[in-house]
């Protein structure tokens, strides 16, 4: 069978076309020029209803999400963020760029936060970054109760985490603050785009103003009007707002959340059936209480040296699958030891071990059953020739 292409996400629904027509016939692409429901406006609510959350404000990416929320909480200048050894380079920057300082901690092999270094690192630090990394919940209960006898309030970054539930609760919705994407390879895809949510009407009132609503421009916030009489001209304009084009692509996505989230993660749970019987590969299993939304698997290979799992994910690759190990790479923007922007950038010897070994394809929610066998036939194939080749 012919290999799908594992980088095309699912088409956007027809939907969406006739409100990109309208807007491009009228030209009202900015999200402040109507006096009331622009698109992003109608996104906004959409999105916090479906959250079960008071406030959403979209936004340029993610990045600027995390960043305007650090900014929001209003943290001193040089104030340590404690964030996970592995995420994406845009966590720590958007730390850098708030004038904040990233701390790392540890993370283990099932890609989680490590809760011994958390607790270790966190006295001193005055905010924290939970990177649900590809999707993948670290203990929330454990985290929040740290945080919260601290009094150290708490960021998801859910970019990749958008319908995963933590003991019935929306990942998202547990810290002070929530975070989401809508890059192409995310559930929601609109090439580029992010979202902020929050039950704190003064930490959004801030992030409205800084992310870019000057002069009354807040006042087209109408759940937030109250919370801002005293903040107009108080706070720096960062000019991070959504289009009123990509919200159109994205309202007629939310309804198909649920079905994407059941497809991802019925693809997941078949392709981490195979390659678990597999010698040498290994798929961590969830935490209790969580229940995913995956649209990648991620595996680790293990009592293979890096020599063999570089020939492994050279091999996947000439069959026409792409693996990227984490680790095994030069300019791999999830490796720590690549963000070289980060001043006195620390080692984490067992996070760098699961990078050296951790290994991540991605299985777009659209796929059939035959096309992930076709996947998984190439992964086990390029591991027996591998495994084969190093034996002889």
């Amino acid at each position: 069978m012919t290999l799908p292409d594992l980088h095309r996400a699912e088409p956007i629904p027809p939907a969406a076309m006739a409100e990109i027509t309208r807007l491009m016939e009228d030209a009202d692409l900015f999200r402040y020029t109507a006096a009331s429901d622009a698109p992003v406006t109608l996104l906004e609510q959409e999105f916090a209803q479906m959250m079960g959350i008071s406030y959403a404000l979209a936004v340029s990416s993610c990045s600027a999400a995390l960043f305007l929320s650090l900014k929001a909480l209003d943290l001193p200048e040089k104030a340590p963020v404690l964030i996970p050894g592995f995420t994406f380079a845009a966590v720590p920057s958007a730390v850098l760029h708030a004038d904040c300082l990233p701390v790392l901690c540890e993370v283990g092999e099932n890609y989680r936060i490590d809760m011994d270094d958390f607790a270790a690192k966190l006295p001193g630090v005055k905010a924290v970054i939970v990177s649900h990394m590809r999707g993948h919940t670290s203990d929330m209960d454990a985290i929040m109760a740290l945080c919260d006898a601290a009094g150290i309030p708490v960021v998801e970054d859910a970019a990749h985490s958008l319908g995963t539930l933590w003991k019935g609760r929306r990942i998202g919705t547990i810290g002070r603050i929530g975070c989401f994407s809508f890059q192409s390879y995310k559930m929601i895809n609109a090439g580029e785009g992010g979202i902020m949510i929050t039950d704190d009407p003064d930490l959004a009132a801030r992030a409205v103003i800084m992310s870019g609503a000057y002069e009354h421009n807040w006042s087209k916030h109408a759940v937030l009007k109250d919370a801002f009489a005293a903040l107009q001209n108080t706070l720096p304009l960062y000019n991070m707002r959504m289009s009123n084009l990509a919200a159109a692509v994205i309202r007629p996505q939310l309804p198909e959340l649920p079905r994407r989230v059941r497809d991802g993660l019925r693809n997941h749970d078949h392709v981490a059936a195979r390659l678990s019987a597999a010698p040498h590969i290994h798929v961590p299993a969830p935490l209790e209480g969580e229940q995913r939304a995956p649209d990648s698997i991620q595996f680790n290979l293990v009592d293979m040296d890096d020599a063999a799992i570089r020939s492994f994910a050279a091999a996947a690759d000439a069959q026409g699958v792409k693996v990227q190990v984490f680790g095994q790479s030069t300019d791999n923007a999830r490796a720590f030891w690549n963000w070289k922007f980060i001043p006195d950038l620390p080692e984490l010897p067992r996070t760098r071990a699961m990078l050296m070994q951790a290994c991540d394809v991605r299985l777009p929610v659209q796929l059939t059953m035959e096309q992930l066998d076709a996947v998984c036939d190439v992964i086990l194939n390029a591991l027996a020739q591998t495994t084969k080749a190093a034996a002889a």
